[in-house]
């Protein structure tokens, strides 16, 4: 009798124990279904346009409501570009006679406070684009700092001047709005929670990004393929492809990412294969021996830079091509980014 008491005993502890065990599997499990994917690159590599990609792609999109609060931001867009242009002009190239009183019309508003695009304004502005100076001035820009979004907007000018104007996914993906502080977005894809955090790419929100470094799964570090021949903007006599090659170098030998995968999305693509026809890349990079105006060439160079930077012979770079504001394009590269993802962390868990 005895011993049946002391089986039922056992049987009932390891029914007990295989419990735990499966709660155990199951925390486990619940901890990895959420990924903290970590975006990284300098300022205007494409961080927070890839944001809204995931937001079309796996999220709920742009309702209506949405589209129309961005209305504002894609006319602010427009006065800033037209103003940096017209203040580069001092010192690039003339503006001629009859340009200037359209000129300092646009200078006066205080870009902040706009709220919609006026009438007049935007025919000023629309004249101005004309301009041979500003055409000039336009095609000079790698020697100041202006939105990429600039031709975009200003030869579309007359559809976003319309009264009844909601803008549409383009122009969401294209409006520059610098990111300070830290934005977190959460989306699932395939019963799996991944969450994306953008944080400031500019020098001064660094130093926000220290408390974003713990469980890490991924890191996706951007870069600008188009800025092989600009300038920063807080140090206007450095490269900035330089500078994102030592922030990306930084981030690689961080302790804390010992463990995270780290995928090199190469982006604006589109910019590239536009600059390079007049910009050549061994003006700024004299180690580039490749063919001009090549953007394969030139993609290949600046993608083993950015491979050269990494000192662990053992630790695998993922890279992509990119070009956040195709839909289709960042659609295609997440898959394959969501299975490296996937892998890398069962691997983690020694899963696989």
């Amino acid at each position: 009798m005895a011993g049946c008491c002391i089986s039922a005993e056992e049987r009932e502890n390891q029914r007990i124990n295989e419990e735990i065990e499966k709660q155990l599997r199951r925390d486990k499990k619940d901890s990895r279904r959420e990924l903290k994917l970590l975006l990284l690159g300098t300022g205007e590599s494409g961080k927070s346009t890839f944001i809204k990609q995931m937001r079309i792609i796996h999220g709920g999109g742009y309702t209506d409501e949405d589209k129309k609060s961005y209305a504002k931001l894609v006319f602010q867009n427009i006065y800033t570009s037209m103003q940096t242009m017209v203040r580069a002009m001092e010192t690039l190239v003339s503006l001629s006679v009859c340009s200037q009183s359209n000129a300092n019309s646009v200078l006066e508003v205080e870009v902040d406070k706009v709220e919609d695009l006026d009438q007049s304004l935007a025919m000023a502005i629309s004249s101005l684009w004309k301009d041979g100076g500003i055409q000039e001035c336009y095609d000079r820009r790698r020697e100041y700092q202006l939105s990429d979004s600039t031709k975009y907007y200003l030869t579309d000018l007359d559809r976003i001047s319309q009264p009844s104007y909601i803008p549409d996914l383009q122009d969401i993906l294209r409006v520059r709005v610098p990111t300070t502080g830290i934005i977190e977005y959460p989306f699932d894809m395939e019963n799996v929670i991944f969450r994306m955090v953008d944080v400031g790419g500019q020098r001064s929100e660094r130093r926000k990004w220290i408390h974003c470094f713990e469980n890490v799964t991924s890191i996706i570090f951007l870069v600008a393929l188009s800025e092989y021949d600009q300038v920063l903007v807080e140090c206007d006599n450095e490269n900035r492809m330089e500078e994102s090659k030592a922030l990306f170098k930084t981030i690689i030998t961080y302790p804390w990412f010992q463990r995270s995968s780290v995928i090199l999305f190469l982006n604006k693509t589109d910019i590239l294969q536009e600059k390079i026809m007049y910009s050549h890349l061994a003006t700024y990079f004299p180690e580039f021996t490749g063919p001009q105006q090549d953007q394969n060439a030139a993609q290949e160079f600046i993608l083993k830079m950015y491979q050269e930077q990494n000192p662990d012979t053992d630790k695998k770079l993922y890279s992509h091509f990119t070009c956040a504001t195709d839909t289709e394009n960042i659609r295609f590269v997440f898959v394959a980014v969501k299975d490296t993802i996937l892998r890398h962390n069962l691997k983690e868990f020694n899963l696989v």
